[in-house]
């Protein structure tokens, strides 16, 4: 069982940053794959980032370049940092452990982009 805590999110200004966190607990070692997802209110939910267990990472190309996935094994947290947000980033964010076939998920957190 692995269990997943995000946190980090709030209303930011357009051209504005924000770090999000997601603290991992439980069978920390079977996990493989960590992933960002968001979901914007009347849309499907879509991949942002994704950190592999070697360190692989990849980002949709809607984020390239503006976010940064990154994670710190001494705190078992993986960290989203969003910069130059757009109001088109508006979503709840979720971070997802893959283990084996099993994926797990994080309750969310909402990031708000607006002026």
């Amino acid at each position: 069982q692995v269990q997943l805590v995000e946190s980090g999110g709030g209303l930011v200004q357009p051209g504005g940053s924000l770090r999000l966190s997601c603290v991992v607990s439980g069978s920390i070692f079977s996990i493989n794959v960590i992933s960002w997802y968001r979901q914007a209110p009347g849309k499907e939910r879509e991949l942002v980032a994704v950190i592999t267990r070697v360190g692989y990472i990849n980002y949709a190309d809607s984020v390239e370049g503006r976010f940064t996935i990154s994670r710190d094994n001494a705190k078992n947290t993986v960290y989203l940092q969003m910069n130059s947000l757009k109001p088109e980033d508006t979503a709840v964010y979720y971070c997802k452990a893959l283990v084996k076939t099993s994926d797990y998920w994080g309750q969310g957190t909402q990031v708000t982009v607006s002026s």
